[in-house]
């Protein structure tokens, strides 16, 4: 079944007794059995629910995963992926990411005895070596990072972790499926915070673990009744219904946040944009190799920062604000938002300068975007 078939119908087919098109909401916390020994499949919502599972198996099959894990959070999917491994581990992680992510693995994951090495994941050969250390157990990518849109190569590295037994995680949640299928090439978790494209409306938070065979799946939703940072049914349900418009969302976002890096690319006060999706980016080829498509996140560089103070203050379609995927296009300032707890030298190292701004392009017009941005660029 096609991706847009298949999210249409997201949900549907689940209730025989009414027939119902939209998959009902299950706000029970508890089911009841009809003898000893009988259970519907049922018993109690922390550890599962059929809103929820409609969910998790509806991203399933659109992964081609064996099983899906709905949590609270995108960073409650993390933690919970974190804890599939065990003291004296060591991870290769994206050294260019959320900083949501930095602040789980130094101040928590550190905490269960784990080691991370971070890496430029957009260089093979850089990732080949952080591999080959010691105690290597996990390889964690962002597909692109965030905010500087690097791209690896993921088939690459999933070639170097294999043979080593080294588990894949890729967060794809800048993609999302509807463009890249990050288990078609290799990874063994794919992870999103389904906050941002997934739900695609900035009214709800959530994470998803998708896992590529069924033991890691099972690990994955032990953890999750276990530690219980479930995702409610009410939440399942809008997130279900938000997959139904991903592929045209998706379509719509790309279309827009091409215009506008191609006004930003010619435009005199701005530097360094970076945007996978323009062919003078680093990772164009590569991301088309592996993607359908580059997404609509986009970062550069203004001339200093009172000129970014300016810019935050001038806009009127975006909003100063540091979520993204939403219909509304937003504008952040990574340094004091999305990545504040990263330390001062790892943000040199990486290029997150205090010039530096992150769009997440909607679903507005794309005239009315690029205009906005020019009156505040003046």
């Amino acid at each position: 079944m096609k991706i847009s078939t298949l999210l249409a119908q997201a949900g549907s087919r689940r209730d025989p007794h009414t027939g119902a098109i939209s998959m009902p909401i299950h706000p029970s916390s508890a089911f009841q059995h009809q003898a000893l020994g009988q259970s519907t499949g049922f018993d109690y919502s922390r550890t599962s629910n059929p809103t929820r599972l409609a969910l998790e198996q509806t991203m399933a099959a659109l992964e081609g995963g064996a099983r899906a894990v709905a949590f609270a959070s995108g960073l409650a999917a993390i933690d919970a992926t974190l804890r599939l491994f065990s003291p004296g581990d060591a991870l290769v992680v994206t050294e260019d990411l959320y900083g949501g992510s930095f602040r789980l693995f130094e101040h928590f994951g550190r905490a269960q005895n784990l080691r991370f090495i971070y890496t430029d994941s957009s260089n093979t050969q850089e990732t080949a070596r952080a591999l080959a250390a010691p105690g290597v157990r996990g390889l964690f990518v962002e597909m692109p990072t965030n905010p500087m849109l690097r791209v690896a190569d993921l088939d690459a590295l999933a070639d170097l972790a294999r043979p080593r037994g080294i588990t894949f995680i890729v967060d794809n949640t800048f993609l999302t499926p509807a463009l890249c299928k990050p288990l078609e090439h290799g990874a063994d978790i794919v992870l999103y915070s389904a906050t941002k494209y997934l739900g695609g409306h900035n009214d709800l938070v959530a994470g998803l673990a998708v896992a590529r065979n069924a033991e890691t799946g099972e690990r994955l939703a032990f953890v999750q009744n276990a530690a219980g940072a479930i995702l409610g049914p009410f939440e399942s349900w809008l997130l279900l219904r938000s997959l139904k418009t991903l592929p045209l969302r998706m379509q719509k976002h790309e279309e827009n946040a091409k215009a506008v890096a191609q006004f930003l690319l010619g435009h005199p006060k701005i530097q360094n944009v970076r945007y996978p999706g323009l062919p003078s980016d680093p990772g164009h080829e590569r991301l088309l190799r592996q993607s359908l498509g580059a997404g609509a996140m986009i970062s550069f560089e203004a001339q200093s920062r009172d000129e970014v103070e300016r810019i935050l203050a001038s806009v009127q379609v975006f909003f100063f604000a540091e979520s993204l995927g939403g219909a509304e296009s937003l504008l952040t300032y990574p340094l004091v938002q999305t990545h504040a707890d990263i330390p001062p030298d790892t943000l040199e190292h990486i290029g997150l300068n205090e010039r530096l701004l992150r769009l997440s392009i909607g679903l507005e017009d794309a005239g009315d975007l690029v205009q906005d941005l020019a009156q505040a660029l003046g």
